[in-house]
């Protein structure tokens, strides 16, 4: 039973569920977290995947939102009920599956081009793919890759205020190295604390990304790519943490409070409390709003 608010929050496919019965008081819901979908518009629209539903976050922007965890996790991998490990894995899905290979994070190490990799029916969906090296600011200016698909998924889920294209190339490999190439120059790392805090460096992206012409081999530079469109990306937030604090449903398996914005993946709590979703993946939770 899922007892809802008398607002259009928890959407099928299709429309609202027709299904859900509704009070005037809160939304108490069991669901199992995951990474929430993202939507660029004037502000990011986010979505939680609850079930075959979806919740609308940003209408709860202002609202008092609670989680409670009971120590129930489901790999995101095998489906099996078992501890995460890391990225929503449990510790054989980890050490085994494809999606959780050393190139995700390390793309340099990609072998699926050459039919190599843990699953190479699975690298050539993902990783034999067009590919872009990129510019993002979150805080400061870092160098990143994403698979063609995923922009701008990738830059919102870093929590990135404005990003510009550097290369496209037809696989990750090729990605990665020019990503590597550039590392000297650029972090490949988010300042997560100084993002959620809002405190943005102030970068002109078209002249950062022709200067690195000269770092890179000719090999390499032929795949930079002629759009210096600079994407802009705002988030739902009302009011950013001054000192941060991350909690998580390990140490605190019941969180509550006043939920003031959503950046990257962060739920964006009052007394500069921030929880990372995406960390939690896996997780089954009670999840109510009021």
């Amino acid at each position: 039973m899922v007892n809802c608010l008398n607002t259009p929050l928890f959407f099928t496919k299709k429309g609202l569920n027709p299904n859900f019965t509704f009070s005037h008081n809160c939304c108490t819901m069991e669901l199992k977290l995951h990474k929430m979908r993202t939507a660029l518009d004037e502000v990011v629209q986010y979505r939680l995947k609850a079930g075959e539903e979806e919740i609308l976050m940003n209408d709860l922007i202002g609202q008092t939102i609670s989680l409670k965890f009971d120590g129930k996790t489901q790999c995101m991998s095998c489906g099996n009920f078992r501890k995460i490990f890391a990225q929503g894995h449990c510790y054989d899905c980890f050490t085994n599956s494809a999606d959780a290979s050393p190139c995700i994070i390390s793309p340099e190490l990609c072998e699926g081009h050459l039919g190599g990799g843990r699953d190479p029916e699975w690298e050539k969906e993902h990783h034999v793919q067009p590919h872009v090296v990129y510019l993002a600011v979150a805080s400061s200016l870092k160098v990143g890759v994403t698979r063609e698909t995923q922009v701008p998924t990738r830059w919102i889920d870093q929590g990135a205020s404005y990003a510009i294209k550097i290369a496209e190339v037809p696989y990750r490999k090729l990605a990665g190295d020019i990503e590597v190439a550039l590392k000297g120059t650029f972090t490949d790392k988010t300042n997560w604390r100084k993002m959620l805090k809002n405190e943005i460096g102030d970068f002109d992206l078209e002249e950062e990304k022709w200067q690195l012409e000269e770092l890179l081999p000719n090999d390499l530079s032929e795949y930079m790519t002629e759009d210096d469109e600079i994407w802009e990306i705002n988030y739902p937030v009302q009011q950013f943490p001054e000192k941060v604090k991350s909690i998580g449903l390990d140490k605190q398996p019941y969180i509550e409070g006043k939920l003031l914005g959503i950046k990257g993946q962060y739920l964006l709590f009052d007394e500069d409390r921030v929880m990372n979703v995406r960390k939690h993946e896996g997780y089954w939770v009670d999840f109510n709003h009021s």
